[in-house]
């Protein structure tokens, strides 16, 4: 079993006009989470970001939505985690996966982007892959060039009914994450998907 998390950041683009579309899922389950561990997210103009302090199983975690564009999503991560001194390997990135369907979620402990716009910005800024990441199913369009457009639009129902399943499997295993028992939830979240 690891050290566990101290900073947990959940992934989105701000505005109105993003926040139903599946690029948010990260800002979803962050949100989830805030209300979970009894927070209140309160921004922080010197971090970008929306931040909260909370707590699970009496282990106290900041939770972080940074408030730029994903692309700069690096940003509010590498300051805040300089801040407060938070090595890369204690940073829970929750983020949207086209490589995974609806409904499914991982953990996964470093790697590479995936593609993944704001994954690729924070470990070029954070100058690490080491950090973990809870990966969120949102689907694949079937083709490269409608990846954008698919991201940034709204889950029909169904799908974003089985978006939501998958957020409420994560809230469950959080206590396990945050305590750094990665194998014995990537062995249940593995388990579940099937």
């Amino acid at each position: 079993m690891s050290i566990g998390i101290s900073l947990i950041v959940g992934l989105g683009n701000p505005g109105r006009e993003h926040i139903q579309t599946r690029h948010n899922a990260g800002y979803w389950l962050l949100d989830r989470l805030v209300v979970d561990s009894g927070a209140t997210l309160r921004s922080e103009g010197k971090f970008k970001a929306g931040v909260a302090k909370g707590q699970f199983d009496g282990k106290p975690v900041w939770l972080v939505e940074p408030r730029t564009y994903m692309n700069l999503s690096g940003d509010a991560v590498v300051s805040f985690a300089r801040f407060y001194k938070i090595p890369s390997q204690q940073i829970l990135v929750l983020h949207d996966d086209l490589d995974l369907s609806p409904g499914t979620v991982r953990l996964k402990q470093g790697g590479g982007a995936g593609g993944h716009n704001g994954l690729a910005d924070i470990t070029s800024k954070l100058g690490s892959k080491d950090y973990v990441r809870l990966r969120i199913g949102i689907g694949h369009p079937g083709s490269s060039k409608q990846v954008s457009s698919y991201v940034l639009k709204k889950a029909p129902v169904a799908e974003q009914a089985l978006i939501d399943t998958a957020i409420g499997l994560a809230r469950e295993h959080m206590p396990d994450i945050v305590r750094g028992d990665y194998e014995k939830v990537m062995n249940e979240l593995h388990t579940h998907g099937k």
